[in-house]
């Protein structure tokens, strides 16, 4: 690492803000030497309590997120929220930008707020956000907010990076909550009907209830969404470790206990607010006296490590690539009938799977010597 990145190691640590978003710009921007930042950040992490809130377009999540950051500032608390925006097809860049929605907590410099674009992720979140909490976590922020893009049933990568998620549903959802059981709904820690002063919020709050009840202790409900997501996710890995499915032990492992609360609010005036808190914190308890909450740090950081993993190996082949004559070479040559992709794959590997058998052979001698 550099002097300027240590000397802005420092000052983060040191809590000044301007120095946390520089850092934060860096880790969006992938820029020289951010990897060797983060990783210096790490043995300072571990403090924060990391929330996710999502739901669908319209539920009102900005102005909850803001209501819930001013309320944790009242108790003395400082907090970071990191909001999950569309992006820009031409830049890349976050398409809304720094929250003026959130006016409530706009000059508290103990709320610190940034944007940062989705750029495209089908789960709602960049492969920067988990770097950006690390960040504000090492910062030492006592609480992160993640306000996530709202694109429905493929948005469930905040499980992985959220102690507890909490899923706004609009009054009046109707046949959209079935219709969205099987998606965005599963991964909920806690329900919110938002605008709930609002005509079809009692019918909403009647067919939550009657999803969890319904479903509890078989998928949904009694191990709703994020503890039965976490299961699914652990059973995944196992399969790709070992080539066999452990699902069936999962479900059998899974009676956690939690069974998913409904919150009614109404963010715009504060309504429900404090019972909503009451529920994080419900789940926060909940989590650590169970011993789930170091089983969701541990395949947190395991998706990390799978994470890392997938760029760099994307990077080295994108290398590897511009070596073989570029991709629009390589097309074109199967487009004419010279070669095919399946062959084109084998040629642009077998480089580096020889150089991995290469390192193989010399970790091998290595021991033998010992």
């Amino acid at each position: 690492m550099d002097a300027d990145d240590e000397r802005l190691l420092e000052e983060l640590l040191e809590g000044k803000h301007r120095a946390l978003a520089r850092v934060i710009s860096k880790i969006e921007d992938r820029a020289p030497g951010y990897r060797d930042l983060v990783s210096e950040l790490y043995p300072h992490t571990g403090n924060a309590e990391v929330i996710g809130i999502t739901g669908s377009p319209g539920a009102g999540k900005s102005t909850l997120v803001d209501k819930l950051a001013e309320a944790y500032r009242d108790r003395g608390e400082t907090v970071g929220v990191i909001a999950i925006d569309p992006s820009s097809p031409f830049t890349g860049g976050a398409v809304l930008g720094d929250r003026i929605r959130m006016a409530s907590t706009v000059g508290d410099m103990d709320v610190f707020v940034r944007s940062m674009s989705a750029r495209g992720t089908l789960g709602g979140l960049s492969t920067a956000t988990t770097d950006a909490v690390t960040a504000m976590d090492a910062f030492g922020k006592d609480r992160i907010i993640i306000e996530t893009v709202g694109a429905g049933q493929n948005e469930i990568d905040i499980v992985r990076t959220a102690d507890t998620v909490a899923v706004l549903v609009p009054p009046g959802s109707g046949d959209s909550v079935q219709t969205l059981k099987a998606g965005i709904l599963e991964i909920a820690d806690v329900f919110v009907v938002n605008k709930a002063d609002r005509p079809g919020a009692d019918r909403t709050v009647q067919e939550l209830l009657e999803m969890v009840e319904l479903d509890q202790g078989s998928g949904f409900g009694g191990r709703a969404g994020h503890h039965g997501a976490d299961e699914a996710f652990a059973a995944d890995a196992e399969t790709d470790a070992e080539g066999d499915s452990q699902s069936d032990d999962a479900d059998a492992e899974d009676e956690d206990g939690w069974t998913t609360p409904i919150v009614e609010t109404v963010a715009t005036e504060g309504d429900g607010l404090e019972e909503f808190m009451a529920e994080l914190e419900n789940h926060r308890a909940f989590l650590e006296a169970s011993g789930k909450l170091a089983d969701r740090n541990r395949r947190r950081f395991a998706e990390e490590i799978r994470t890392l993993l997938r760029e760099d190996v994307h990077a080295v082949l994108e290398a590897e690539l511009e070596r073989a004559g570029g991709i629009d070479a390589l097309a074109d040559a199967v487009r004419t009938g010279e070669t095919d992709p399946y062959s084109i794959a084998d040629a642009v590997l077998a480089p580096v799977e020889d150089c991995l058998a290469e390192l193989d052979a010399d970790v091998e001698v290595e021991s033998q010597s010992h």
